[in-house]
Formats: C-alpha cells, structure tokens, sequence
C-alpha cells in the first residue's frame, strides 16, 4: 500500500524558506521514489482550526520508504535549515 506524509507548515520568511529548504527537497525525495501530489498552492479550511500558510502532500510506495524518507540522514540534516524557518506538522499515513 501506499504512503503518504502530509506536512501544514506556517512559514516565517518565504523567501528565505524557499532558497534553504524548498529548493532541496525535491532531491532528497529520489531515492525513495518520493513525488508530490500537492505543493503549496490555494487551499481553504473546511473545518476545525489549522490554518497553514502552505499545505503538502508527498506520495511513497509504501508506508515504510515515507518513514525511511523523513528518518534518512540527507533529510534530517535538511530538516535541521527548515526548523528555524517554519513551524510544521508532518504526519505519515498508509493509503488505502
């Protein structure tokens, strides 16, 4: 089945954002077959009362290449520029 990490992130300074960690991302998805699905762009709350500035949804082949993705060196180590940039919640999840 396949896996999906979800991430709603609020962004401090968008600009900064995009040269530090957006403009990388895509690389470190390859070696897990990783591809966004969404990435950014228009979205509205529906319900409840999470509101990100962006929304992203990145789809695996499974459940276990999502987690070995964001557990992998090369994104942690990406992920160490993005934390003083953003506040983010990042959720993996198993397709049906």
């Amino acid at each position: 089945m396949k896996g999906y990490v979800l991430v709603l992130v609020n962004i401090d300074n968008p600009e900064v954002y995009r040269e530090v960690y957006s403009a990388f991302v895509l690389d470190t998805l390859a070696p897990y077959g990783g591809r966004f699905l969404v990435r950014g762009g228009p979205h509205q709350l529906l319900e409840g009362d999470l509101m990100p500035d962006r929304v992203v949804v990145i789809e695996f082949d499974s459940y276990e290449k999502a987690l070995a993705w964001y557990n992998s060196d090369t994104y942690q180590a990406l992920r160490l520029k993005r934390v003083p940039l953003s506040k983010a919640n990042f959720f993996v999840v198993q397709g049906v």
